[in-house]
């Protein structure tokens, strides 16, 4: 049956606080489940709500709070009036290349400013500050190289530049290693001793801050400044960073703008990806996202900064064209190496609690997305190795709860280098390390994962009948977005609600039209990938469901719609 009918655990949140609970009802007048999710994201009081429900852009913190940002702001200033070469330096993903467009655009826009943009080659160079861009930079005469997105852990190349001449602003939003870049200025809030109040930012989001500072020190309208915010909602959402606090706000201004006037190369992949009036977070990392990365993972990410800083709206609609191309051939390799991932997983003797599987031929660009997709059918932390420069080179993904990063560290004398975070990490070693490393991984994730955590979990964040989905109900919910990490999409669970109509759409989505017993409104509701729940609904029976609440645009008409994530026999007692 899949990986979508996978027998999942529903968690139901529990509330500690009825009080507040009931106190924020009061002062709001929002429902009582609405009052509770809002509780538990510690939106407790009218002001704090005020500030959730009503973004402004004037809620943004003082730049000049990032540690080393008067020297970032005072250098950069004295390149631009010293008509120095500044070289802006990005990371190939999403979040990198939004940066670069951001920064390289708006510097760009300043009377003689003399500005170049480098990204490396994901295949050649790999992540991070490479020597030789560094060596290309001091060739060309750079004389100030601002990192974004990449830089504070690259030591050795900054040192490099620093012995070459040239100065460098790291702006990052990496964890921090032992020591710290020889840079001019590092702005990077994971600083242990930077007071910044918002630890989260993108990278994107940290250049914004750093161009922030430099209108602010001299006297630019910000307005300048907010026509990108475009860029970070878009690095925002895909880089996955917490949609709380400063990120709320940027995201939620530079959604807005996608809406009504986006640069013409995200206005072109939007009209690629057929876009509806109204935009999520999902649409963003779905449809937006992947096609950016795909300029970096099929050829050169460069092709992605020429699209998102392109002005004019015929030749933008031509680069996204051909990066959409680009995201074709990788979904059509993403989907080939996935069957025989997947293949592999099943012909494999063992089923062990994790999956480390090796292709010489697999690309390397594409790894890690396959190592996600296979964790959909098959729920366990993976491991995707193939071949690069003579050695095995990977990607790891994990399932919620479980540290890979960890995992993979414990396994650390067969590798010769590893590096992540609890999620996702990259990895590389020797090709006579390979099968020791299968065996030492699998008895690591053994030892230190449990049943539980191998079990997809559902959380549910409100128990509701159906009555209580009222338009007042549905306009604050909405009012709740954007949705993303740290403000889920609000998912509810109802018991014993009936199928009044039911049919499979393309053989695999089901389509129903639900009710309950004492609740006169019925609700129509879709379960993508659910087809396999069709003999269960059609019984007569009662069941259980879990399912977001959103709309359905068709033909120019927005009707109510409940999203069903999934189905359950039994009622289930929170």
């Amino acid at each position: 049956m899949g990986s979508e009918h996978m027998h999942k655990r529903w968690v139901v949140q529990s509330f500690k606080d009825p009080a507040k609970i009931t106190g924020l009802e009061a002062v709001l007048g929002t429902p009582a489940a609405l009052s509770a999710i809002l509780v538990h994201r510690e939106i407790e009081t009218f002001e704090a709500a005020k500030h959730f429900f009503r973004p402004s852009l004037v809620q943004l913190y003082d730049p000049f709070l990032m540690q080393g940002m008067a020297q970032a702001v005072t250098r950069l200033h004295q390149a631009l009036s010293k008509k120095e070469k500044i070289l802006i330096y990005g990371d190939y993903d999403v979040d990198g290349t939004t940066a670069v467009a951001m920064v390289y655009g708006f510097l760009q826009s300043l009377p003689d400013a003399s500005v170049k943009y480098y990204v490396p080659d994901r295949m050649v160079e790999g992540y991070g500050v490479s020597i030789q861009a560094i060596e290309k930079a001091y060739q060309e005469g750079v004389q100030l190289i601002i990192t974004l997105d990449c830089g504070i852990k690259a030591y050795a190349s900054i040192a490099r530049a620093v012995e070459r001449g040239i100065d460098v602003i790291v702006c990052d939003h990496h964890e921090v290693g032992d020591t710290l870049p020889p840079a001019y200025a590092i702005l990077d809030p994971k600083q242990p001793s930077c007071p910044y109040p918002f630890k989260e930012l993108s990278g994107c989001g940290i250049g914004f801050k750093l161009l922030q500072a430099f209108c602010k020190q001299y006297g630019l309208s910000p307005q300048r400044l907010y026509a990108y915010l475009d860029l970070v909602a878009v690095s925002t959402a895909c880089d996955i960073v917490p949609l709380v606090d400063e990120n709320r706000i940027l995201a939620y201004f530079g959604i807005k703008q996608l809406e009504t006037n986006p640069r013409p190369g995200l206005q072109a992949l939007m009209e690629l990806a057929f876009f509806a009036r109204t935009i999520t977070i999902a649409d963003i990392v779905f449809k937006i996202g992947p096609r950016i990365n795909a300029a970096g993972r099929m050829s050169h990410a460069s092709l992605a900064v020429a699209l998102l800083i392109e002005q004019d709206s015929t030749q933008a609609y031509h680069l996204a064209q051909s990066i959409d191309q680009q995201n074709l051939l990788r979904q059509s390799l993403d989907y080939t190496i996935t069957q025989e991932a997947l293949a592999m997983i099943e012909n494999s003797p063992v089923q062990g609690k994790s999956n480390v599987l090796f292709n010489p031929d697999w690309h390397k660009g594409i790894i890690g997305i396959v190592a996600s997709r296979c964790i959909e059918q098959c729920y366990r932390p993976t491991v995707i190795l193939t071949l690069c420069d003579g050695k095995a080179t990977g990607s790891a993904r994990s399932i919620p709860g479980y540290n890979i990063y960890e995992a993979i560290a414990a396994c650390s004398p067969l590798l010769d280098q590893y590096g992540g975070h609890a999620f996702a990490a990259g990895l590389t070693m020797p090709l006579a390390h390979m099968a020791t490393f299968q065996k030492q991984f699998e008895e690591v994730v053994l030892e230190t994962i449990t049943d539980e955590l191998l079990l997809p979990q559902q959380i549910i964040h409100a128990l509701i009948p159906f009555q209580v989905i009222t338009q007042k109900f549905v306009n604050i919910l909405m009012q709740m977005a954007p949705f993303g990490p740290g403000n889920p999409t609000p998912v509810f669970a109802s018991e014993n609600v009936y199928a009044r109509k039911f049919h499979l759409v393309k053989a695999k989505h089901l389509k129903l039209e639900l009710y309950q017993i004492d609740c006169a409104t019925p609700y129509e509701a879709i379960g993508f990938g659910l087809g396999g729940y069709l003999p269960l609904v059609s019984t007569g029976q009662p069941f259980s469901i879990a399912y977001t609440i959103g709309y359905n645009y068709y033909l120019g008409n927005k009707s109510l719609q409940l999203m069903i994530k999934d189905i359950k026999t039994e009622a289930f007692v929170v």
